[in-house]
């Protein structure tokens, strides 16, 4: 409430009076310029998949064409014989850009002016890291399941068949004595592939990295270490992988087909979190999934219609499994 101030004089004395009378105790607000830090979940995609196309791209709508390498025979050699000459066939994938995610905020002057943090900047970097994560999450779900088949469901192994890295049918009931023996016939999956050593890497949910560190693999020993994993909280590499703990990976109700993305924005089903109970663990290569992305807006507009002004951006982006053999899938409980 305002209170009107009326006033009298008596020489050099003024006294001041408020209609109506105020009674209370005034509380002056104090601005802090501090900010009060916000968590935000890891993004892997950035360090799992490869940008090798990135710079080709400026807009949603972008095609990019990406040259495959030709398989070529190699013959036995007879001397005296003809030389056979192979033809290799050309072979390309298409790269769409054709997803794009956005923020727009208003940030009013008054509000601007009694904020000593710049609220432009707070809001802004907030946004970049919820779109970030977004896309993560995003990409993520929709590349999981790319695998070759031979990489993936209760006969994995292109060459041995004899690995069970469960299905939807039947997922992997995971214990902490065989989260590891997953971990390891990933690997040797991948192996069956020809898959390179270098750049490899894992993504698990938190609760089997829990499971992790309840196994063998918690003893420094056993990794050669002279520091317990579990006392400084490092999972590091395991067998070739580099891990990475992410809870951005797709999850699933224990007797449903349909999977709800790490951020639930993808294909939620009726049951929504609460059912959640299988998880999908990746594991893969850096060659195995190509990623563009590219912010191509980014304006500060006036407010027609009020005193501050319009924050947005627009960020485009595509993905695609180019090398499905590189990718393995398992599916736990």
């Amino acid at each position: 409430m305002a209170y009107p101030i009326s006033s009298s004089s008596s020489g050099n004395n003024v006294n001041y009076t408020t209609n109506p009378t105020y009674a209370g105790t005034f509380i002056p607000a104090v601005w802090s310029a501090k900010l009060n830090a916000k968590f935000y979940a890891a993004s892997v995609f950035g360090d799992i998949s490869n940008t090798d196309w990135q710079g080709d791209i400026s807009g949603m709508g972008d095609k990019v064409t990406i040259n495959l390498a030709p398989t070529l025979t190699v013959s036995n050699y007879v001397a005296g014989t003809a030389l056979s000459y192979q033809v290799p066939v050309p072979s390309t994938l298409d790269l769409l850009i054709d997803k794009g995610k956005y923020f727009a905020f208003n940030v009013n002057d008054v509000l601007e002016y009694q904020s000593k943090p710049n609220l432009i900047d707070m809001f802004s970097t907030d946004a970049a890291e919820q779109m970030r994560i977004a896309i993560d999450s995003t990409v993520v779900y929709n590349t999981f399941y790319g695998s070759d088949a031979a990489n993936r469901g209760v006969t994995a192994g292109k060459n041995s068949a004899s690995y069970n890295l469960g299905s939807d049918a039947v997922p992997i009931t995971l214990t902490p004595a065989l989260a590891l023996q997953k971990i390891l016939e990933l690997s040797s999956v991948l192996d069956e592939q020809n898959v390179p050593d270098a750049g490899r890497w894992l993504v698990l949910d938190p609760y089997t990295r829990a499971m992790l560190m309840q196994s063998n693999l918690s003893q420094a020993q056993f990794m050669g270490d002279t520091t317990s994993m579990v006392r400084n909280g490092k999972i590091g590499s395991i067998d070739r992988f580099t891990v990475y703990v992410s809870n951005q990976l797709p999850k699933g109700a224990a007797s449903a087909a349909a999977w709800i993305s790490g951020d639930g924005s993808e294909n939620a089903i009726a049951s929504g979190a609460s059912g959640v109970k299988r998880r999908a663990i990746i594991a893969g290569h850096k060659s195995a999934i190509t990623f563009a992305s590219q912010i191509t807006k980014m304006e500060t507009v006036r407010n027609p219609n009020d005193f501050g002004d319009f924050i947005r951006s627009l960020n485009v982006f595509g993905y695609k499994v180019v090398k499905p053999e590189s990718l393995a899938t398992l599916i736990v409980v």
